[in-house]
């Protein structure tokens, strides 16, 4: 047999293959959700060209003021935050977006889409000057309201078990594209030469258990005493600390290699800091979907009631046994304490 040379070597599965062949598993599926997805992809694709030239063309820095987060905004927090609305816009299966940088939710005008879709653009860009990871999160609901009239805050109001889809892309040394629609977890390469994503995460598995913790140990004066009894747990049993300081990245790297991140309740912010509905739901299912867990310190994420768009809650996410045993902690803590 002649060997195969590496230049004609199968590329691999598409995401567009990809999301057909999953499209044909539904008898009921008639793609209204398939190409919302592709339309993501679009997205994250010219989202990835302006990270890359970012230096180039003077995306760099704060455009001043704060959003209604009460944070700086970052330039490419505003280019990432047109360009995922402009395409879910342009492919009308998308009939409302709420977004990290907006108020209230966007009308996209398109009142017969079947879905709505909250974002976090770019979460982390303060880390772009720098060359750091960063990464943009999804979360995508079939809307309640009848379908044909406007969109209403209740269709974004459902509950993280509600989501229909969920991910997220990282962009760092190489781009990903990471969902699921309820039916396991995939991860897209982005295969720059092509303009692809190519399928390069199969049935992704997090490990049960892991030797990684990720949070921001600078505020550790203000955790809660049940989280400072887990980090020292983790020291005491010479676990890694690895925080990027950037969500998606964090998050991803413990997906793989096994791990917890942490972004608890504080003095200054005793409600958490992550916002609830396009950060830690769609992270959250996405994390169960793999195998792992994530936890408000109380309750899964995923069973926490919300009320408002831009509510913010505390994060436990990664790992099965690390989550548990945080969760643990905390509890038997709060209830020694009480």
């Amino acid at each position: 047999m002649t060997p195969t040379h590496p230049l004609t070597q199968t590329v691999g599965i598409t995401l567009d293959r990809f999301i057909l062949r999953q499209q044909d598993a539904f008898a009921y599926a008639t793609g209204e959700l398939s190409q919302l997805l592709r339309d993501l992809a679009l997205a994250a694709k010219i989202v990835n060209r302006d990270v890359n030239r970012a230096g180039l063309v003077d995306l760099y820095g704060s455009l001043g003021g704060t959003n209604v987060q009460g944070e700086e905004p970052q330039t490419l927090d505003m280019v990432a935050n047109v360009r995922f609305i402009r395409a879910l816009t342009n492919g009308r299966e998308v009939c409302a977006i709420v977004t990290e940088e907006d108020d209230e939710l966007i009308h996209t005008g398109c009142n017969d889409g079947r879905y709505v879709v909250a974002l976090d653009p770019l979460d982390g860009s303060s880390n772009i000057d720098v060359n750091v990871s960063i990464g943009t999160i999804f979360s995508v609901y079939r809307r309640q309201s009848p379908v044909g009239t406007p969109a209403t805050a209740d269709d974004f109001l459902q509950g993280g078990r509600k989501q229909v889809a969920a991910g997220y892309i990282l962009y760092g040394t190489s781009t990903l594209l990471v969902y699921t629609t309820g039916r396991g977890v995939y991860g897209f390469t982005l295969e720059n030469s092509l303009g692809e994503f190519i399928l390069s995460h199969n049935e992704v598995k997090t490990p049960d258990a892991g030797q990684i913790y990720s949070v921001n140990e600078g505020n550790v004066e203000q955790f809660t005493p049940g989280i400072r009894q887990y980090i020292s747990w983790c020291r005491q049993r010479r676990y890694m600390a690895r925080y990027i300081g950037s969500l998606v990245a964090d998050v991803h790297r413990n997906l793989l290699k096994g791990g917890i991140y942490l972004y608890p309740s504080t003095a200054t912010h005793p409600q958490g800091k992550l916002r609830l509905l396009y950060e830690c739901y769609p992270l959250a299912w996405l994390v169960e979907q793999a195998g792992g867990a994530a936890s408000d310190g109380e309750q899964p994420i995923l069973d926490r009631p919300i009320t408002r768009f831009h509510e913010r809650s505390p994060l436990l996410i990664g790992a099965q046994s690390m989550v548990g045993e945080a969760v643990r902690l905390v509890t038997r803590q709060e209830t020694v304490e009480a």
